[in-house]
């Protein structure tokens, strides 16, 4: 691999000198060449040195998708920062968390966020500035702070170290800080280029791809190493719409990524029927299958792109297996149903309880590792090794078979994870929110299948004895209160009494084998 393309900024700063007029970004506020985007990161990275942060400082992102986002990304990289994008759906007291845990001294906040942000920090004591990325709030503006900090001396960079923080949760309900370094993001990557069946790796300079999943998932902040490396165009828009992705497929998009649920509701939208999808040459889906009629759906309107299912996780630096386009039937094929086969460079086994290897066909936990594992939980060494062990192998929570051509089927999840429209939500977070509810005596979070969604949140809970009737409409808007809104249950079911096992775990498998009945996996 090119020596200069092992981090976010040097990658960047390659494409400055042999491509300096090429179009690094492309966003609402105009367009960014790579000699640009190079001198921005500079600028910034020195204000952050000279504003007296330390090597492996954290910096908070509050924020929806922009080039500004992934410029701050690549200068927090050369700074030797650690960038931390909180989702910009959560309420205050979820972002407070992160601001906690982070321990970061700085949080860049868009204007529509101020408020959220100012309310977050009021139980952050580390934070030492809250600064906004235009004038006009009552915070100081990113040009401010820029202005105000001395040039700082910039440091030499060791790809080795973390320079991405995601925060992902788990059945305890707390969440955790993915780290994920420069060689997470970059060494793996001249295993899997100019492969076809790698299509969302086969960009060259002067190609585009698209950033439109949030920021704060890794197949949204994974977009910016994936352009950066190949110093191709990365289209960013805020957040999906079929119109705004359009918009980018008229101004000529070679590639994106969209989980099944935007995929159908882009090809289904009216301007698509009179919009040319010829320049795009592939399409990434991830978190679900495509159905059957989706993908001939999307054949139909763009039949000249490749296909791709990506499976991985924040813990995985995202893909770490792929369904390649031949696979992708509009026929359709058992190897549809499944997430296909490891990248180059990555080991995949299924594990039994024991996490002893168990025979093909037999279902069990995926397990993976390869240079793509995460560092580890920040400053979590407990669930780090949890969840890796001292062999290097990172345990997945999705229960799966694998058959004799080493192609892999999920078909449960072993934690109590569920996906909605792409987003993670997990049932001990939700809980969390549900519990104080005067009238709720016990409370168990649920996923059931949705048509639109693939998973939906539902909520069962119990009432106190002397409660009465529980208002089901009260508990969703108490969770509302205190969670993101994805988070919150679409429907809550009343029940005398939670079902448990002899150790008084509630059994969540119980209450959602009445909803999956009939269904050849209990995921969506």
């Amino acid at each position: 691999m090119t020596e200069t393309r092992r981090c976010m900024g040097s990658s960047i700063a390659q494409w400055a000198v042999k491509t300096p007029d090429n179009i690094a970004i492309d966003d609402q506020d105009g367009l960014v060449t790579y000699a640009e985007l190079d001198k921005r990161a500079t600028t910034y990275a020195q204000a952050f040195v000279g504003a007296g942060f330390a090597k492996g400082d954290r910096i908070c992102w509050l924020g929806k998708n922009s080039g500004l986002y992934f410029t701050l990304f690549a200068a927090a990289n050369r700074a030797r920062m650690v960038i931390a994008p909180i989702g910009w759906r959560l309420a205050a007291p979820e972002v407070a968390y992160v601001l906690k845990d982070t321990r970061a001294p700085l949080l860049i906040c868009e204007p529509e966020f101020a408020e959220t942000a100012k309310l977050a920090a009021q139980d952050s004591p580390d934070l030492q500035n809250i600064i906004c990325t235009k004038a006009g709030t009552d915070l100081p503006s990113l040009d401010d702070f820029v202005e105000m900090n001395a040039t700082g001396d910039l440091p030499t960079i060791d790809p080795a170290e973390g320079a991405l923080q995601l925060y992902t949760s788990g059945t305890t309900g707390n969440p955790k800080g993915a780290v994920l370094t420069s060689d997470n993001l970059f060494k793996m990557r001249p295993l899997v280029e100019d492969k076809p069946e790698h299509a969302w790796i086969d960009l060259k300079p002067g190609d585009s791809t698209l950033a439109v999943m949030p920021c704060a998932h890794i197949a949204g902040s994974g977009i910016g190493p994936i352009a950066f490396y190949n110093g191709a165009t990365m289209m960013v828009i805020p957040e999906f719409h079929p119109d705004h992705v359009i918009d980018c497929i008229d101004k000529g998009l070679n590639q994106f990524f969209l989980v099944p649920t935007a995929l159908q509701m882009l090809v289904n939208w009216p301007r698509a029927k009179e919009t040319d999808f010829s320049s795009v040459r592939s399409v990434t889906y991830g978190a679900a299958p495509i159905p059957l009629e989706l993908l001939r759906q999307c054949i139909q309107t763009m039949p000249q792109a490749l296909f791709c299912q990506q499976y991985g996780m924040t813990e995985t630096t995202g893909t770490v297996c792929i369904l390649p386009p031949e696979d992708h039937d509009p026929a359709g094929n058992e190897r549809m149903r499944g997430i296909g086969v490891p990248l180059p460079g990555v080991e995949m086994k299924i594990v039994d309880e024991e996490r002893q290897e168990v025979s093909r066909g037999t279902i069990g936990e995926i397990a993976t590792r390869s240079g793509l594992n995460m560092l580890h939980y920040y400053d979590n060494p407990e669930k780090t090794a949890e969840t890796v062990d001292a062999d290097g192998w990172l345990y997945t929570g999705d229960a799966a078979i694998m058959d004799e051509d080493g192609y892999v089927y999920i078909k449960d999840r072993v934690k109590d994870m569920i996906i909605s429209g792409g987003e993670n939500v997990y049932p001990a977070e939700v809980e969390n929110a549900i519990f104080g509810h005067p009238q709720v005596n016990e409370v168990a979070v649920i996923g059931i299948p949705d048509p639109k969604w693939g998973e939906a949140v539902k909520a069962v809970v119990s009432p106190k004895p002397d409660a009465g009737k529980v208002d089901t409409d009260s508990v969703i808007a108490w969770a509302r209160e205190r969670i993101a809104g994805f988070k919150v249950p679409k429907t809550v079911d009343v029940i005398p009494e939670l079902p448990r096992n002899a150790s008084g775990k509630i059994l969540r498998r119980e209450l959602r084998a009445p909803y999956w009945e009939g269904q050849d996996r209990g995921v969506n």
